[in-house]
Parts: C-alpha cells; sequence; structure tokens
C-alpha cells in the first residue's frame, strides 16, 4: 500500500509557511534578477515579452496574499520564466539564488514535478550564470 502525499497545504502548514510573517527582503537577489532581466532585454530584444518574472516572493498582507492565491499563484514556482521551446523543451525556468542562496522544500517539489513535464529548470547564481544558461538554451 502507497504512502498517502501530502497535499501543498499540508506542506505549507508543516514549513509553517501559512501563517508565518514574511522576513525582510534581500535586495542582493533583486539586484541580480534586474541586472539578467536588463541583460536579456539588450541582447534579445525580440524576445523582451518571451521572458517574464513570476511575483511570488516579496511582503504582503494576508488580504493581498489571499487575493494572489486565489489568482492561481503558487509558492516554489521559478522567479523567471522564458517561454521559447528549444532543444526538446517547452521552457525554460529560472530560479535566481544568491551565492549562499539554497532551494526551499517547496521549489524543489515543484522543480521535480515540472521538470517531469518537459520543461528545463536551471538555478543562477550570477549575471554570468544566467548569460551562460541562456546562451545555452537559446542556441540552435
Amino acid at each position: 500500500m502507497s504512502k498517502p502525499r501530502n497535499t501543498w497545504e499540508q506542506l505549507l502548514a508543516r514549513q509553517n509557511l501559512l501563517n508565518k510573517k514574511p522576513r525582510k527582503p534581500s535586495h542582493e537577489e533583486h539586484d541580480l534578477q534586474c541586472a539578467c532581466v536588463n541583460w536579456f532585454n539588450l541582447a534579445h530584444p525580440n524576445m523582451r515579452l518571451n521572458l517574464f518574472a513570476v511575483p511570488n516572493g516579496g511582503r504582503r498582507d494576508k488580504t493581498t496574499g489571499a487575493r494572489l492565491k486565489a489568482e492561481g499563484v503558487r509558492p516554489g514556482v521559478t522567479d523567471l520564466i522564458l517561454l521559447k521551446q528549444r532543444h526538446g523543451y517547452g521552457a525554460l525556468l529560472i530560479e535566481m539564488k544568491t551565492a549562499k542562496g539554497v532551494l526551499s522544500q517547496l521549489q524543489r517539489i515543484w522543480r521535480d514535478h515540472i521538470t517531469k513535464d518537459g520543461y528545463k529548470h536551471v538555478v543562477c547564481r550570477s549575471v554570468q550564470d544566467f548569460i551562460n544558461e541562456i546562451t545555452n538554451y537559446l542556441e540552435e
């Protein structure tokens, strides 16, 4: 008999994320992501609309958080998505992390689920990481 799977809400509750106050955001990851998006827009102006951010992080009041959850915001989703099919992948999903940053349990679960569906997931810790991943992904 297989072990019952946890629901998304049970995982959130177990990690105390449902009622947890958001911590003060670090601007290091924000600055890194902005630099990467700026580079992409300059290097690939014809694909500016293909790369977009997913607003999962940040400080929000309970009302805004509830509204976003009702609209479909999911914890664990990557910071950036490049909607472009390449090399058998449906899209490139990019998680931005600082040098010391690690994927949360929910981010790992989401990554494992989505890669099974044919999407490429990468973690970028620098602008150079981002440039390398984008360049490799977009090459013919």
